[in-house]
């Protein structure tokens, strides 16, 4: 009998350790993912690896028929990721900036997209958002500077057009347009394949707080984001639901 709680912490220390290991092995593996992809396309083979990966693996292939493009305000677009002739047709009808919210450069998507952007005159910007998590204070606050310093017109893309450029697009339609919480939070809805009962409908929920916390007490965004915004009693609060769960992040593989 004495022997059991020394197994039992014995098998929690076995848990914790292949955790860790599993963690790891997960990072590596992304590390090497973008030390495939962050650098120039090297020959037709290279080229051709990064046009498979894209189509394939990045489900870009639905992109093409589908690229989810839509105009926020004027000068200022939002779509999911672009391939390079849909990035052709955009300088063709007078964009300059191409604005990436992925974060991760882990596909020929990107590989592509920086030698596209290149090529056409377009400058390539980053603003790394979250979308399964509370947003963090510093990229809220940080996203006024970063939309004046944008040459427009001004496309901003994630990988489905949904989540990610939703997010952003609301911030500009509150942050630059001036306009409502529940109206900018429109640029969050089902028209766009974004799913509010998914993780990603903690996007929802940070804009619905500073709309009950802040506009309705007249406190300005950037104020309430700075001195009122509580991260962790966001993350406490949401609950996703477990079919949009499965649908949004299984089925759809959604970043």
């Amino acid at each position: 009998m004495g022997c059991y709680p020394r197994r039992a912490g014995q098998n929690s220390g076995a848990f914790v350790i292949n955790r860790f290991r599993s963690l790891d092995s997960r990072n590596e593996r992304r590390l090497a993912r973008i030390a495939r992809w962050d650098r120039p396309i090297e020959g037709w083979t290279g080229r051709l690896r990064a046009y498979a990966n894209m189509l394939f693996l990045d489900h870009g292939i639905f992109r093409l028929v589908y690229l989810n493009l839509h105009e926020v305000a004027p000068g200022f677009w939002r779509s999911a990721q672009p391939t390079p002739g849909q990035l052709a047709r955009f300088a063709r009808a007078g964009g300059r900036s191409v604005v990436y919210l992925r974060g991760g450069r882990e596909h020929g998507s990107w590989q592509l997209e920086k030698e596209a952007c290149a090529r056409l005159g377009l400058t390539l910007r980053e603003f790394v958002v979250r979308s399964r998590g509370a947003p963090e204070r510093e990229t809220a606050l940080a996203a006024e500077a970063f939309f004046a310093s944008l040459e427009k017109p001004a496309l901003i893309h994630c990988k489905s057009g949904a989540d990610r450029a939703g997010f952003v697009a609301t911030l500009y339609k509150i942050v630059v347009e001036g306009a409502p919480a529940d109206e900018a939070l429109k640029q969050l809805s089902l028209r766009y394949g974004h799913f509010r009962y998914a993780k990603t409908g903690i996007l929802d929920l940070f804009f619905e707080r500073y709309r009950d916390e802040g506009e309705t007490r007249g406190i300005a965004f950037g104020d309430w984001v700075a001195n009122h915004y509580d991260p962790e009693a966001l993350e406490r609060d949401f609950h996703a639901g477990l079919f949009s769960e499965l649908l949004v992040d299984r089925i759809m593989r959604r970043e």
